[in-house]
């Protein structure tokens, strides 16, 4: 029985459909199948603004907790569980050692908690003083390590530095911030290998650039100290006369703006700016109104005479 005409031309256009379909599968297929093996592409890494160094691509940043470092004169309470003649409490010598039942002098200056407790440990079971020692390490009063805040802040003295690599910021923090009057650059003293150190720290940039690497780290020693705000001085025809905070990079023109402006009978004209040279003297000078201003100069407003 022969197929009708109609009937095979149908059955040829399926035959094709279904092959089109078929190759279009397959092309899908090798093509997913690459994209699956392709390697990757290659993350760029941020740009971090300041001289903060770059976190490289698939590398996590180092959130490990900052453990306290024992310092001469710290003082230590040590337990060891089950054993309750071998608790003390103990202060840690100039030399950074401390007295402990059955190990006699034991080396802790430089040391976390962590590894004080686990020399501890070794040295009862080394001993075969205790088979499974298990000992605990507080540290009960923070006196080795310490930095102070001087100046301008809220509540200036003596703060322990309870973290490894306390940074300055965290050490303001702790003095109650600037205190009201006070200037936004600090300055850390202390010694570095041996050296007199010291360095200015202008706060607001630090974060304002969002440079906080450049927040220094605070050592034993350290002092903080704030100075007052920079001032410069404004008497004459203004509308608000007196001392005036310098900001920086400060022109005339803003500091005549600061004071309130001109009193209707105040010039511009002859305006005087007494300032104190490196030599102690005062000169006059005759600024522009956009040239800056220094700590300490004087602005003299003058009456019109018309």
């Amino acid at each position: 029985m022969q197929t009708p005409p109609m009937a095979m031309t149908m059955k040829r256009l399926a035959q094709r459909t279904i092959g089109a379909a078929a190759l279009v599968a397959l092309s899908w297929g090798t093509a997913l199948a690459q994209a699956q093996t392709a390697p990757a592409p290659a993350t760029t890494a941020a740009v971090v603004s300041g001289n903060a160094p770059a976190i490289a691509p698939g590398v996590a940043p180092d959130t490990r907790p900052r453990e306290y470092v024992i310092g001469a004169g710290d003082v230590l309470r040590v337990a060891v569980y089950q054993n309750p003649d071998l608790a003390i409490e103990t202060r840690v010598s100039d030399t950074g050692q401390i007295s402990f039942p059955l190990l006699g002098q034991v080396t802790v200056g430089g040391l976390t908690v962590p590894q004080i407790e686990k020399a501890l440990a070794d040295g009862l079971r080394t001993g075969n003083f205790v088979k499974q020692p298990q000992v605990t390490v507080l540290v009960t009063q923070v006196r080795g390590n310490q930095a102070s805040a001087l100046g301008m802040v809220n509540r200036p003295g003596r703060f322990p530095i309870d973290v490894s690599g306390m940074r300055l910021s965290e050490l303001l923090a702790q003095a109650g911030g600037i205190a009201p009057g006070g200037s936004d650059v600090v300055i850390l003293t202390g010694i570095r290998n041996g050296q007199p150190y010291r360095l200015q720290v202008d706060i607001a940039a630090l974060f304002a650039s969002g440079a906080q690497s450049q927040d220094p780290v605070v050592l034993n020693g350290d002092t903080l100290y704030v100075e007052r705000m920079p001032t410069v001085y404004i008497y004459g025809e203004v509308q608000r006369p007196g001392a005036i905070r310098l900001e920086i990079n400060m022109t005339l023109m803003q500091a005549l703006a600061s004071g309130g402006g001109l009193t209707q009978r105040g010039t511009t004209r002859g305006l005087r700016v007494h300032r104190r040279n490196g030599e102690g003297r005062v000169e006059e000078l005759q600024p522009g109104m956009n040239d800056t201003l220094q700590n300490g100069d004087v602005i003299y407003i003058r009456e019109s005479l018309f």
